[in-house]
């Protein structure tokens, strides 16, 4: 069956060509900006080539680099052909060096792109262009839509949103080339600032210098990095672009406020956290160690910390008011002279010096008290064992009291527009960061807390005051039985005496996670650790078993005054299909167990759930996945809205289409009517990083991006909701059952499809990369479906350009649900208009088939050693692509992929021709390596590991979000 081929979808066809016609006459004033920053990048990269290497190197690249232009304008086989001859024939060394050629140029373009980006979002806010992600647009939409300063004040009130950073870097970039980038970067941005010419040659000269320093420096890391090297790549992020994007972030919203509704007075609470997996994260990964995390927390603190003080003496500048002239507040006269000794102490030649300027003198103690705590941390941080003196502040809550004391004391005496600045900024950093910067989530696979329980409940049976109460078989116990068991031990105020040292090392290494968690709320505050995230949680038994754990570890207990308090925050994460079916019911029986309900209230009452999209799109494909996760967060609100319990949702998503990823404005505002209820959580993967957060004005966007779209998909808790409509949930409930079953005709009824995943990508390859600390598989010896991660499982596809986990089925699903019937055709292109959940899939959808190649696919499947096997595969997926294209046009009524994503498509379309000749290179040295492995001595390195690894780098550069 083929896709109507009726007037509408003709005269698509017909606007495209027009549409490329004109760009071709006229060109694209918007992306002449970036053309030119692409092209002087390239010119300097071509002078380093021929300056430092040689003019064969130079002429080699632009042989590949100018061919392969011609072969996408032109589609001449034969040329195509030739380039390939001519790689063929490339010594190892040639090849190399060709390979970094083209990763550099990658990298110097993603510099140009970015700089492009800040381009057009200051041009638009300057020309006061609509952007429907601005805080001005969003607000003006919500004032259109009858709410008023009052309900908005109601909204920001309820609002939290928590960006939560992962160590799951398919992009290996190292920190050294990340800073080389951003000094591109700034260099770019001096040149378009400077219009002297013997300024601009200098910023030219610095620019060159610094292409051949890239060009230099090795992108590809010598060993794997530990978990702390990965919590010291997050940490960069902070310190270069967060901590001094938040404030101006702050202030953009009270501006869009002002303007949206003048005459106002808004509060608005600091509602934006920041939350990490890197260093806590321990499913599958065991060099996440407690002592990992104990490191973790501290460094993370350390740096915040750093950030304080720098402020403070900030403020020890700026506040430099004297008694002659201005009356302080009454308390912040009481604190002044509480604190008069301490200031003579600890700097008595200044503490003279600052007599009759009370602010200084009070900046300068708790600038004092910072540096205590800082301090003791760094000693606990090289092993040593030391306590907090009386002299350090106990908390960030103290700091935040102190700082909140000077800002009333200036206002009192008609200093406001002070206390505005850098005091507001610094108030508005200790209200997001406090001591801890990031709450580290804790995570575990649910079937080692099973395994710790049982093994505890068995030591129980065995001593004399409780043998026979327990089981000794407590995996054999029914749900119900586990439920019952916990339930009353958790209600229980005592609690069987434990020997932790009779355990096994195993159990013990459960058991410190949960003594790592008390540590650190006793050393940095309750906010320094965030979630227990329990991976693979199938039951409500998996969330209890959790908790019994966090009991005996003194989380939960009875304060002094008998009150119950609960120090642990459950994240039961659901991951698969199956998982994603049952959630009603095990959410349902958690929530209304007796001692968990008690625990939740203990702990503020609200219920964060996590929804897993890489293992489920990996379980059931993108559509199953899409969708399953569309109806659970509708079943997670309607069982906390029967139970009274706030729900936050965890969204786990990954940077590429197949996990999860895609525009996070759009992705915000595609979710089911009434489920964003003010909070959301989301992951922001180790390959994003760099493009989200590198630098300072692109970490504003982003965030900018991310509080926008919360705004705007909360506007139901103070207007009436909206509903998604019957006929859009047939059609999502029908071609999600289509598309799952047609996924798993590939993934589970193929014979030979794992046999080709392994053979025809690098995803073995991928295991020796020096890229991150986390296995590839689960099991290492395990070469399942189930084992293998969903990182390397859609990395693998997508460096081998199939891509196919972001739209495998849809083609079938969407073929099917039209049956040669042109008012199907009309109805999915009427839900594609007015369904943001469908609207976003599927032009989601054209990025990922917009990087495939099936003709580059097809070189990776003669890597396989059963050609006919390969074959069949192959020529399944290469049929479902093409249908997917031509259903994807027929619904969007375009003509070409992207059409109505013009910046995107352009960004894509200007990297192909440098990605083809790296895909042809690295379908060689796959061949070549893998023959080498059979014969080499283990003794010694495979010649073809170095080259195969950078080529590995330059597509994932070329491709930017590739896992």
């Amino acid at each position: 069956m083929g896709v109507v081929t009726n007037t509408p979808a003709n005269t698509a066809t017909a606007k495209s060509a027009q549409k490329r016609a004109k760009r071709a006459a006229v060109g694209d004033t918007r992306d002449r900006f970036l053309r030119s920053h692409v092209r002087l990048l390239g010119q300097l990269l071509g002078q380093v080539l021929k300056e430092q290497c040689g003019t064969k190197l130079f002429a080699t690249v632009e042989t590949l680099r100018r061919g392969f232009v011609s072969v996408h304008k032109k589609g001449s086989i034969r040329k195509r052909i030739t380039l390939m001859q001519l790689i063929a024939n490339l010594d190892l060394a040639t090849l190399e060096e060709v390979t970094r050629a083209f990763s550099t140029y990658f990298n110097l373009s993603n510099v140009a792109e970015e700089l492009h980006r800040h381009y057009l979002w200051k041009r638009n806010k300057r020309r006061n262009i609509p952007n429907e992600s601005s805080f001005k647009e969003t607000l003006g939409r919500l004032s259109r839509k009858g709410i008023d300063a009052e309900h908005i004040q109601r909204l920001l009130n309820q609002l939290l949103c928590k960006p939560v950073f992962t160590a799951h870097p398919t992009e290996s970039k190292r920190r050294t080339m990340m800073q080389l980038l951003n000094r591109i970067l700034s260099s770019l941005n001096m040149l378009e600032a400077t219009r002297h010419k013997t300024e601009r040659e200098e910023v030219y000269r610095e620019l060159k210098s610094l292409v051949q320093t890239v060009w230099k420096t090795d992108e590809v890391r010598l060993n794997k990095p530990s978990v702390e090297n990965e919590v010291l790549n997050g940490l960069y992020y902070y310190n270069t672009s967060i901590l001094p994007a938040v404030p101006v972030v702050y202030r953009s919203i009270e501006e869009a406020l002002k303007e949206v509704y003048p005459g106002h007075q808004f509060k608005v609470p600091s509602f934006m956290k920041f939350g990490s997996w890197i260093g806590g994260d321990r499913d599958g990964n065991p060099y996440v160690t407690p002592e990992v995390t104990r490191r973790t927390v501290k460094l993370q603190s350390m740096v915040i910390l750093e950030n304080y003080l720098q402020r403070l003496d900030e403020l020890i500048n700026t506040l430099t008011h004297s008694n002659s002239f201005i009356e302080p507040s009454e308390n912040l006269i009481i604190i002044a002279e509480h604190n008069r000794e301490l200031a003579r102490e600890i700097a008595p030649d200044l503490s003279n010096l600052f007599l009759k300027e009370p602010y200084r003198r009070l900046l300068l103690v708790m600038k004092h008290k910072i540096k205590v705590f800082y301090d003791v941390l760094e000693q606990r941080l090289a092993g040593k064992s030391v306590e907090l003196p009386e002299s350090a502040y106990r908390g960030a809550h103290q700091f935040l009291d102190d700082l909140r004391l000077i800002d009333s004391s200036l206002r009192q005496h008609g200093d406001a527009a002070i206390a505005e600045r850098r005091l507001k900024d610094l108030i508005r950093m200790v209200e997001t960061f406090g001591f801890h910067l990031a709450q580290l989530d804790v995570r575990d696979e649910s079937g080692k807390h099973t395994a710790a329980v049982a093994a505890i409940l068995e030591q129980w049976n065995r001593t004399e005051l409780q043998r026979g109460k327990f089981s000794d078989d407590y995996a054999a116990l029914s749900e119900r039985e586990k439920t019952e068991m916990l339930t009353r031990l958790l209600l229980d105020d005592e609690m069987p005496a434990l020997d932790e040292s009779l355990l096994s090392k195993d159990v013990q290494k459960v058991m410190e996670v949960f003594h790592c968690m008390r540590e650190t709320h006793r050393e940095i505050g309750l906010n320094a650790i965030g979630s227990y995230v329990i991976s693979m949680t199938h039951t409500a038994s998996h969330v209890l078993e959790v908790m019994l754990l966090g009991k005996l570890a003194k989380l939960i207990g009875k304060d002094s005054s008998g009150k119950l308090f609960c120090h642990i925050f459950p994240s039961p994460l659901f991951e698969t299909i199956e998982d994603l079916h049952n959630i009603s019911d095990v959410i349902e029986q958690l929530l209304s167990n007796r001692a968990y309900a008690r625990l939740l209230h203990a702990s503020g009452n609200i219920q964060e759930i996590m929804l897993g999209y890489s293992d489920s799109c990996k379980d059931g494909g993108i559509l199953a996945s899409a969708w399953n996760l569309y109806k659970a967060q509708k079943h997670i609100l309607e069982a906390a809205k029967k139970h009274k319990v706030t729900c936050r949702i965890f969204h786990g998503r990954g940077g590429t289409i197949g996990r999860g990823g895609g525009p996070t404005h759009k992705a915000i505002i595609a979710q089911p009517p009434g489920t964003v209820n003010g909070q959301i959580k989301i992951t922001e993967q180790g390959e994003v990083l760099s493009f989200k957060y590198g630098n300072v004005e692109t970490a504003i966007q982003e965030i900018t991006l991310t509080l926008s779209g919360l705004m705007y998909a909360s506007r139901h808790i103070v207007s009436e909701p909206d509903k998604d409509r019957h006929q859009h949930l047939e059609f999502g409930e029908k071609i999600a059952q289509l598309g799952e079953y047609f996924y798993r005709d590939l993934i589970d009824r193929t014979e030979g499809i794992l046999d080709y995943f392994y053979e025809a990508t690098p995803v073995v390859e991928i295991g020796g990369m020096n890229i991150g600390s986390r296995p590839t598989h689960r099991e290492q010896t395990d070469r399942s479906r189930f084992s293998v991660r969903a990182i390397p499982w859609v990395f693998g596809w997508s460096l081998s350009r199939h891509t196919f986990p972001a739209w495998y089925g849809i083609g079938y699903a969407l073929e099917q649900y039209h049956n040669d019937d042109e008012a199907r055709m009309r109805e999915m292109q009427t839900i594609y208009k007015e369904w943001p959940f469908f609207r976003m899939l599927i032009d989601n959808t054209q990025m990922a088939l917009f990087k495939a190649d099936m003709g580059i696919a097809y070189q990776y499947s003669q890597l396989c050693s059963a050609d006919e096997t390969a074959k069949r595969i192959f020529e399944k997926i290469r049929f479902e692509y093409s249908r997917t294209v031509k259903y994807v046009l027929a619904v969007c009524h375009i003509g070409e992929l992207l059409e109505n994503q013009e910046a995107l498509r352009l960004s894509l379309q200007r990297r192909d021709p440098y990605l083809d000749p790296l895909n042809h290179i690295q379908v060689m040295l796959l061949k070549k390596y893998r023959e080498e492995e059979k014969t080499r001595d283990k003794e010694q390195e495979n010649s073809y590991l170095a080259p195969l690894m950078r080529s590995i780098n330059a597509i994932a550069a070329g491709m930017r979000n590739t896992g």
